[in-house]
């Protein structure tokens, strides 16, 4: 006989708030890509120091366009005209735009860096003297001390209320933190000693209970102190791409400036000889100073798009490699399935209700604390209305909770009649064991359809029940990994981006190749130890691939070291942050698929506005040319197909429109090109197709406006 269940929630871990799921969290408002009038206002003073020699050196075409703005400023003084002083203006405008637009990215860094640094600021700590694990952190000795007199290796202790004054790990104690002052998550989350879920970062606060935390950074060394300097720009240095692309830009630069400079002997030789105003302005026009003014900003942006993700890039390296990862390895519980098993089904023994075996299946799973065990209860609720009964509703209940060394989990239930009920749920060979103890057997159908559960990658749970008609198996409760919605899909825009996805984990094979077929996964390693990880990596990195994965343990920081993309949870441990070339704030290892898409962003942003600047000065050289050699070569009048009305007004205008799409791209710049999945082919001839042309269009109908305003300028008509 089973009692009939009534209302009563599951059990929770007592004193701790659950976790709720990172969906449904609230997260920090953060700037997106568009640049309103007081951010632009707010970085003009950076943008006016950044005007100074040393750094403008560091971008060869800036300096370049520096040095004849002041070449043009001497021209004016020494033979003054309303020409001469407004291409000296607005050439020193372009220099002036190029650097707003690296200051902005920098000013966003550096307003999150300021919010990081007030979570730490004025921190005290109360360290432990002399305490070894097993004493009670109450009464050990204790003195008060600041955050900065903390060193490697001190014991503190932080109770509820407090802030953990340093990065460290919990060595005694489970605590829920509130982690919103790094992350910008409002809910709590759970860290205790052991495990991969130990480590807190200075700064986070203890919400319940009582931690104690060995330090694990020196002062001024802390993951916050890193990252603060690495999202305020200082130091942030030029990837690879980007210092390739800075040699390209700069050998352009000297080309053309050779070419400008040979220019006036052979144009004088002709009778065409031209003002040092017009050669600079022809100078401008010729090397690319829309890419060269938004590079930097472009970089930048992109680890600030990572940032609004929560994610911080500890190697602007590592962004760029995202955006080539060629192969993708992930962990299979919390990344491509829910972090644990749950149960998805009740499979009844021929002659048993399914109703019954549900009833008995949550009864026996009511002490079961485990996230599988709260799953059985939820689904009988679901499936069948059964709502879990309180203790004070049953019958002299005697609960037997879930351990790893029965591996079951029941209720033993005594009527007032003298009836007594026995239930059981767990693996199927202690269930069998179990009753065969009491003198039942277990059919054959037990052994056939759990072994056909296990075989599909799912995990069988017998339910037994011990009663007036004797010990038997009622049926089975099918536990699976749940692939996480729309997970599928997703790896199918990676595959057709040319990325292998490899699921690793620790299953047996059975089940890694039935959850890798259900997500659609290209491969699997099932399993895998630490030395499986690292070798699968260098196995695909000897291949001339490059190599991303998420780790959060000890055990994983050999893997994260040799990635090529290494993401470190922030929940992790120290090891895993530090041999991480990344660290997911939400410690979400989904997020590893997001930063393989701003990766290809910003390649695919700078491909872009690389494209729209090459092809953008085709327009000016048509507006320039025929404007500097017509007086000689009236013949060259045919090449004056936007009908400039003269001269000076071509040559203005090229020079304000040079200047003025600098600030138009800013917005594009920082919030990137929109990405999606495409062949390489296909990514190309989009460039070519929308920058390219809209390079090439927009500044011929730009020019030929702003010379219908600029002709009415007397002196320039």
């Amino acid at each position: 006989m089973l009692p009939t269940a009534s209302p009563k929630a599951p059990p929770t871990a007592e004193g701790l708030p659950p976790e709720r799921p990172r969906s449904s969290r609230r997260r920090r408002s953060v700037p997106g890509g568009a640049v309103d009038t007081g951010q632009l206002i707010a970085a003009l003073p950076e943008a006016v120091r950044k005007l100074h020699p040393r750094a403008l050196v560091r971008n060869p075409v800036l300096f370049v366009v520096a040095v004849g703005s002041l070449l043009t400023t001497l021209s004016a003084l020494v033979h003054p005209s309303v020409f001469t002083w407004l291409i000296s203006g607005w050439l020193w405008l372009t220099v002036l735009f190029a650097n707003l637009a690296e200051a902005v990215a920098e000013g966003r860094g550096r307003a999150h860096a300021a919010s990081l640094r007030r979570s730490r600021t004025g921190l005290t700590a109360r360290r432990l003297r002399h305490w070894t694990y097993g004493i009670d952190p109450i009464r050990a000795e204790s003195e008060t001390v600041s955050a900065a007199e903390l060193r490697l290796f001190d014991f503190v202790v932080v109770e509820a209320g407090g802030v953990v004054p340093a990065d460290g790990e919990v060595v005694d104690g489970i605590a829920a933190v509130d982690e919103s002052a790094v992350t910008g998550e409002s809910a709590p989350v759970i860290r205790e000693a052991g495990g991969d879920r130990s480590g807190v970062t200075g700064g986070t606060a203890v919400l319940s209970d009582r931690i104690v935390v060995r330090i694990t950074a020196r002062p001024g060394h802390s993951f916050l102190d890193r990252m603060i300097a690495l999202v305020e720009g200082a130091r942030r240095q030029k990837t690879p791409n980007e210092v390739a692309l800075n040699i390209l830009l700069a050998a352009l630069t000297i080309g053309f400036v050779l070419i400008v400079v040979t220019l006036q002997p052979m144009a004088a030789h002709a009778g065409a000889a031209q003002s040092t105003t017009v050669l600079v302005a022809l100078m401008v026009t010729l090397i690319p100073t829309t890419i060269g003014a938004l590079l930097s900003a472009i970089g930048i942006a992109g680890m600030d798009r990572l940032l609004q993700r929560n994610v911080i890039a500890l190697s602007g390296r590592a962004v760029e490699a995202a955006g080539d990862v060629n192969t993708l390895l992930l962990d299979k519980t919390g990344t491509i399935t829910h972090g644990n098993r749950r149960a998805v089904g009740f499979v009844p023994l021929p002659g048993v209700p399914a109703a019954k075996l549900a009833d008995a299946a949550q009864l026996s799973s009511l002490a079961d604390e485990t996230p599988e065990g709260r799953s059985v209860v939820e689904l009988a609720e679901k499936e069948f209305g059964l709502r879990p009964p309180s203790p004070q509703e049953l019958a002299n209940p005697h609960f037997t909770a879930f351990s790893a060394r029965t591996r079951m989990s029941g209720i033993n239930l005594c009527w007032n009649n003298g009836t007594a009920c026995a239930i059981r749920k767990g693996a199927a060979a202690e269930v069998i064991t179990w009753v065969r103890q009491r003198g039942g057997s277990a059919p054959d159908q037990a052994r056939a359809w759990s072994d056909g559960i296990a075989a599909s990658g799912g995990t069988p749970l017998l339910v037994a029940v011990h009663d007036e008609n004797g010990p038997r198996v009622l049926g089975i409760v099918h536990l699976k990994d749940v692939v996480k919605d729309g997970i599928r899909e997703r790896f199918g825009q990676l595959r057709r981006m040319g990325i292998r996805t490899v699921m690793v984990t620790g299953d047996n094979a059975l089940t890694a190749r039935a959850i890798a077929t259900e997500a659609g996964l290209d491969d699997f390693l099932a399993e895998a130890g630490p030395e499986d990880k690292l070798a699968l990596i260098k196995r695909e990195q000897e291949g001339g691939r490059l190599v991303a994965m998420t780790g959060d343990g000890t055990n994983d920081a050999p893997a994260l070291a040799q990635a090529d993309v290494g993401v470190a949870m922030n929940t992790g441990t120290s090891a895993a942050k530090e041999a991480g070339n990344m660290v997911d704030l939400d410690s979400d290892p989904t997020k590893l698929i997001d930063i393989v898409e701003i990766g290809k962003q910003l390649l695919i942003t700078r491909g872009a506005l690389t494209t729209f600047s090459i092809t953008n000065d085709v327009a000016k050289y048509f507006a320039i040319i025929p404007a500097m050699f017509t007086g000689t070569y009236p013949q060259l009048g045919a090449l004056n197909i936007m009908g400039l009305r003269s001269p000076t007004s071509a040559i203005t205008s090229a020079i304000i429109f040079n200047a003025l799409i600098i600030i138009a791209l800013i917005p594009l710049a920082l919030r990137g090109v929109r990405w999606t999945p495409a062949s390489a082919d296909g990514l190309l001839r989009r460039n070519l197709a929308l920058y390219g042309l809209g390079g090439l269009i927009l500044p011929f109908l730009g020019i030929k406006l702003i010379d219908l305003v600029v002709s009415t300028v007397p002196g320039l008509g």
